[in-house]
């Protein structure tokens, strides 16, 4: 995290120490993480694996660890999408409500949610702004930490001074803006940093954007696996190679010369005939190095067992995986489990700051007070194989016991709470009326024969 004192200015030569600090950390750290996830490793990379010479096969194979443990763990973080609900005692619950599902509908909130949890597994943290869009609406868009980054004060808790946001334009000029609790600032790097533009209000009531850490180290979800995975790469590639060689190996003839044409005609048809008494038989054989198979085999499954046993991100896919479910399942998902509950923590943080900016912003509709986001619990629902009838026996079991809105809750088929209940309030009204009618049409005797 960079800090600074509450009563820092910002300046063009304060903004060029920190982005270079930034970019600093973007070189030695982040990048490396961002490159892993789109596949791109050491192994790839000729400078730290040079290639080898031309006689000998150069196979370099990588499996993409990083993104199969990034997107199982997110699949099941929040592979379900987010439900928010609003307080049931809350006078203004039903506005509170559109106004939030109107937010989301016209950010698409769902995707941006799993997007800002999935750059968070990768890089430790990601970022997400605010701002007015043309339409005088509340937009909001994810942010990668490549290109982006907080700064904080020095109290106790770090509150944000600025938020600062940096690219390359299509003329490859650096551009960017950064923004403090009351505006926010354009700059261009032509040789140095400085403004571009006046200053424009952003009318939010604070810093208009909002950090999602992964937790709080901001350490990346395969960041201590890396260096095995590069191994495992490594050690594939070489098993590779060394296929090839024995593929290739070099024929050995002790005894007999051979012609040039002769050797030709051996290696496109391999035949080999040698005429002589068997005591003067030549010797004729491929020269083959020691074969390591064994110990390959056990250092690739050594590194892929240590690779999901700490990332805590179990293998799926394996062919034991599968054959456990109910409790038995759950406890292989455990380690995961526990990790997402840590995460579900902060990103709730960063959901409850959300929301305090937009309704905090002048364009919130009237009835709904700037306080109001008090009124929003976040609910997320780990990504379990659904038994639907077992949630069904659940919840029924919970008739009476807890309210409806906990009883709903139970069931991964209902994505809104709120608005299912809505639903069954509708429908229980107008069973009423049904029932009403019919007392009046026929009778009650012919509506209970009913």
């Amino acid at each position: 995290m960079f800090r600074v004192p509450k009563d820092t200015k910002m300046t063009p030569e304060l903004l060029a120490n920190y982005i270079e600090k930034h970019k600093l950390l973007v070189n030695e750290r982040l990048q490396k993480l961002q490159d892993a996830y789109e596949n791109e490793y050491e192994i790839f990379d000729k400078v730290k694996h040079p290639a080898k010479q031309v006689f000998k096969p150069d196979n370099r194979i990588s499996v993409n660890h990083a993104k199969f443990i990034v997107d199982t763990f997110n699949g099941f973080f929040i592979g379900i999408p987010m439900k928010i609900t609003v307080k049931e005692d809350a006078k203004n619950a039903e506005a509170i409500s559109e106004f939030v599902e109107m937010i989301d509908r016209s950010n698409n909130l769902d995707n941006k949610n799993r997007e800002i949890a999935k750059m968070s597994d990768i890089t430790g943290s990601s970022n997400e702004i605010y701002f007015t869009d043309e339409n005088g609406e509340i937009g909001i868009m994810q942010l990668s930490r490549l290109e982006s980054f907080f700064i904080y004060d020095e109290s106790i808790r770090t509150r944000p001074l600025f938020f600062i946001r940096y690219y390359m334009d299509a003329e490859n000029v650096e551009r960017g803006s950064w923004s403090d609790k009351n505006i926010v600032q354009n700059f261009v790097n032509d040789g140095s940093y400085k403004w571009d533009g006046e200053a424009e209000v952003h009318q939010f009531e604070d810093v208009p954007a909002t950090e999602y850490p992964e937790n709080t180290e901001r350490r990346g979800l395969f960041e201590s696996e890396l260096t095995a995975i590069n191994e495992y790469n490594k050690a594939l590639s070489e098993k590779a190679n060394d296929v090839d060689y024995f593929a290739d190996a070099y024929l050995k003839i002790l005894g007999p010369h051979v012609e040039k044409d002769d050797t030709t005609h051996m290696r496109e048809n391999r035949v080999i005939n040698f005429e002589g008494d068997e005591g003067s038989m030549p010797v004729v054989d491929f020269l083959t190095k020691p074969s390591a198979d064994a110990t390959q085999e056990n250092l690739l499954e050594r590194l892929k067992a240590d690779i999901f046993q700490t990332s805590m991100v179990p293998d799926i896919n394996d062919k034991n995986f599968g054959t456990v479910s109910g409790i038995a399942l759950k406890y292989r998902l455990l380690s995961m489990s526990n990790m997402a509950k840590v995460k579900q923590g902060l990103f709730k943080e960063a959901l409850a700051r959300r929301y305090r900016l937009i309704f905090g912003h002048p364009t919130v509709p009237k009835g709904i007070d700037k306080e109001d986001w008090k009124l929003l619990d976040f609910h997320f629902t780990e990504n379990y194989p659904a038994n639907v009838a077992d949630e069904t026996d659940i919840a029924r079991n919970l008739e009476g016991m807890v309210s409806k809105d906990t009883q709903l809750k139970v069931l991964s088929i209902v994505e809104d709470v709120q608005g299912e209940i809505a639903k069954m309030d509708d429908e229980r009204k107008e069973a009423e009326k049904e029932n009403v009618i019919d007392r009046l049409m026929f009778g009650k005797d012919t509506v209970d024969e009913q």
